[in-house]
C-alpha cells in the first residue's frame, strides 16, 4: 500500500485518539510529511520499538503499540499456551498510555497481566518479569533519547531484552496483523476488576531493593565517611529508588538537583536526557560549584544507565566516561572482595566488544576471566543465563558496557543504574577514607595500566534518505576495506556480520562465535583501534576509537588523527 493510501486509512481509521487526529489533519496534502511517517513502519528488533511519538506506522502511538503486543500475545501464547506479561513504563510522554493499551490488549487474549501503579526504572521491570516468572515484559521508554522519542522494550522469560530469535518471531507474528481491526482489546476497568490485569504490590519493590543492596562489597563504609553527593534523575524514574537506597547504605548528604527532580518527559532542562552529555549535567554541575559535593551521580529516563562527575584536583569537577566508571567499578569490586574474601571462585566480568581493553590488563591482575560479548546488554544478561542453568551464576561479578550501564549480581538481566549508584558510592567512600578522590584513582590507573582513550563518535542520519546512507556506508567499507586510519596500518578485520576476523598480517582467518551483528572492527597499529556500527535504537553509526598513549596528550593527539581518518569513510 502507499504512502498516500496508508495515510486516507489511518485519516478514516486513527480516531481513538484525538492527538493523532489533529496531526493527520495538518498535514493533508503535505507529501513529503505524509511521506515521513509512512514510508516503513516501525521494525520491532531485539530492541523493541523506537520512533518519534505520532501519526503513522513510522512513529510510536497506540495503534504501533497495540499492533506489537498483539503480536507479543500471539507469540506468548503460541509458545507457552498460556502466560503472563509484566509491564511499567517511565516518564516518557504518552507512557503511561501505551501501558496501559498493552495491557489491554495482553488481557483481552487471556493473557495475566502486571503492571505498576507508577513509573518505575527498567532494571525494575526486568526484576518482575523473573519475580512473578512471566513469560514477557515490556518496558515504554525511549531511554535516553530527545522528549519527542518513546519506545517499547520487549523481555524474554529470564528478564533480558529478548533474543534475535524470539524478537524474529514476535515480528513476524505482527506482520500477520491488521493494525485496526486485527487486535483484541479488553476494557480496561473490567480487566481490573476481574484479575486478569494486576497491580504490582509495594512489597516487591521492596524485595527488589533488598537484592541490590546484597550486592554492596564493602558494607557499612559509607556509614562514616561523610561522603556528599549531588544527584539528578534527569526527570525520569531513578529518584525514588536511588535516594532509598542511598539513605539505607548510610549516604545522608545528598543534594537534588530541583529543576530536575519530578518527572517530566518534555526534558525542559536539556537537549536529551542523556548523562553522556555534559549538556544534560549542567544544572547537576552547577549545582556541584555550590555545594562542593564528592560527586555528582545522573540517571537517565528509564534509570538503567548512570554518568558520574567527580571532584579534581584544583576543586572543579570532571565528567567521568562510561570506560572510566566501569573500569574503576571492576578495580575496586574486584579488590575489595578479594580482600573480604568473597569473591568466587573463577569469578567472570563481562564486557561488550565496544568497551575499554583497560578492562583485559585488570582481569589479568585478579586472575578473572573476561568475556567479551556483543554490543546489548541483553548479551551480558545471556551470560548470567548460561551460568545459571549450571548453577554457577555466583561466578558473575560484574558486566558492563561503554554506554553507561552496569550491573552486579544475577538478580535483574538488564543494566541497572540503582545498583551502580549504590557501588559508585561505596567506591567513592571507600577510597575518600584513604585520602583520595575519584579522579586520583582514575589517574593511579592510567599509570600502572596504561593511558586507554576510548571516545564514541556519531554520526546522525535522519529520515529515509538517512537510512539508505547509513547502508550505503557499511556496504562501502566491506567491498573496500581502509587499509588505514591516519598513519596507522589496519592490521586485523573482524567483521560480525560475516562471522569471521582476517589477521592482515599473517593472512589467517577466524570464525567469531558470537550472534551475527553489523559491525566491523579495525585493529591497528599500536594496539589501537577503530569499531563502526549503525545503532540498533536510533537513527547514526557509532564509531568508536580506542587510543593508547603515553599521557592523556598523546592519547588525544591519537585519538584526533583517527577521528579526521575516519570521518572520510562515513561522510
Amino acid at each position: 500500500m502507499s504512502h498516500n493510501n496508508l495515510y486516507e486509512l489511518w485519516c478514516e481509521k486513527a480516531v481513538d485518539d484525538k492527538d493523532l487526529s489533529a496531526e493527520l489533519k495538518t498535514i493533508n496534502g503535505n507529501d513529503e510529511e505524509i511521506y515521513e511517517r509512512f514510508y516503513r513502519t516501525l521494525e520491532f528488533g531485539t530492541a523493541g520499538l523506537r520512533g518519534i511519538i505520532g501519526a503513522g506506522t513510522n512513529r510510536m502511538n497506540i495503534y504501533v503499540v497495540r499492533q506489537a503486543t498483539q503480536g507479543l500475545a500471539d507469540y506468548v501464547l503460541n509458545k507457552y499456551g498460556k502466560g503472563a506479561v509484566a509491564i511499567s513504563h517511565d516518564s516518557r510522554i504518552k507512557a503511561d498510555l501505551f501501558m496501559i493499551e498493552a495491557a489491554r490488549v495482553l488481557a483481552a487474549n487471556g493473557i495475566k497481566v502486571y503492571i505498576t501503579s507508577e513509573l518505575q526504572p527498567t532494571p525494575v521491570l526486568s526484576y518482575l518479569v523473573r519475580h512473578f516468572k512471566c513469560q514477557a515484559g515490556i518496558m515504554i521508554t525511549a531511554s535516553h533519547n530527545p522528549a519527542a522519542y518513546n519506545g517499547y522494550k520487549a523481555y524474554g522469560e529470564d528478564g533480558c531484552q529478548m533474543t534475535d530469535v524470539a524478537a524474529g518471531a514476535v515480528y513476524d507474528a505482527i506482520q500477520n496483523i491488521d493494525m485496526f481491526d486485527g487486535v483484541k482489546l479488553a476494557d480496561f476497568d473490567e480487566a481490573l476488576n476481574s484479575g486478569i490485569i494486576e497491580y504490582v504490590d509495594n512489597s516487591v519493590y521492596e524485595q527488589y531493593l533488598d537484592d541490590v543492596k546484597s550486592r554492596q562489597v564493602a558494607k557499612d563504609v559509607c556509614k562514616d565517611a561523610d561522603l556528599s553527593v549531588v544527584y539528578t534523575p534527569l526527570n525520569g524514574t531513578g529518584n525514588k529508588l536511588v535516594r532509598k537506597v542511598l539513605a539505607d547504605i548510610g549516604v545522608e548528604k545528598v543534594s537534588i538537583v530541583k529543576e530536575q527532580e519530578l518527572p517530566d518527559g518534555n526534558f525542559t532542562t536539556c537537549p536529551s536526557p542523556n548523562p553522556e552529555m555534559k549538556e544534560a549535567l549542567k544544572l547537576g554541575l552547577e549545582l556541584c560549584e555550590k555545594e562542593q559535593p564528592d560527586l555528582l551521580l545522573a540517571t537517565d529516563p528509564d534509570a538503567d544507565r548512570v554518568g558520574i562527575a567527580v571532584k579534581d584536583y584544583d576543586g572543579s569537577y570532571r565528567l567521568l566516561t562510561g570506560n572510566e566508571t566501569g573500569a574503576m567499578l571492576t578495580e575496586f569490586i574486584l579488590r575489595s572482595r578479594t580482600e573480604a574474601g568473597t569473591l568466587p571462585v573463577d569469578p567472570i566480568i563481562v564486557k561488550t566488544i565496544v568497551t575499554t581493553k583497560l578492562i583485559n590488563a585488570i582481569c589479568n591482575k585478579y586472575n578473572a576471566q573476561l568475556k567479551d560479548v556483543l554490543t546489548g546488554f541483553k548479551y551480558i544478561g545471556e551470560v548470567i543465563l548460561n551460568l545459571e542453568k549450571v548453577n554457577e551464576e555466583e561466578r558473575f561479578v560484574f558486566g558492563f558496557e561503554e554506554s553507561y550501564g552496569y550491573l552486579s549480581g544475577s538478580y535483574v538481566r538488564d543494566k541497572d543504574a540503582v545498583v551502580a549508584s549504590m557501588l559508585i558510592c561505596e567506591m567513592a567512600a571507600y577510597y575518600k577514607k584513604q585520602g583520595k578522590t575519584l579522579a586520583m584513582v582514575m589517574d593511579e590507573m592510567y599509570a600502572e595500566y596504561g593511558y586507554y582513550k576510548n571516545t564514541t563518535l556519531n554520526f546522525g542520519f535522519s529520515g529515509a534518505a538517512g537510512m539508505q546512507k547509513m547502508a550505503d556506508i557499511m556496504n562501502a567499507l566491506r567491498e573496500n576495506a581502509p587499509k588505514e586510519f591516519a598513519s596507522y596500518k589496519v592490521v586485523k578485520i573482524a567483521d560480525y556480520k560475516e562471522s569471521k576476523e582476517i589477521d592482515l598480517i599473517t593472512g589467517e582467518e577466524k570464525v567469531i562465535d558470537l550472534p551475527k551483528s553489523n559491525v566491523l572492527s579495525y585493529s591497528l597499529e599500536g594496539e589501537h583501534a577503530c569499531i563502526i556500527r549503525p545503532s540498533g535504537t536510533e537513527p547514526k553509526i557509532k564509531l568508536y576509537i580506542t587510543a593508547v598513549g603515553k599521557d592523556a596528550t598523546d592519547a588525544q593527539a591519537i585519538t584526533d588523527k583517527l577521528a579526521d581518518s575516519a570521518k572520510v569513510f562515513l561522510s
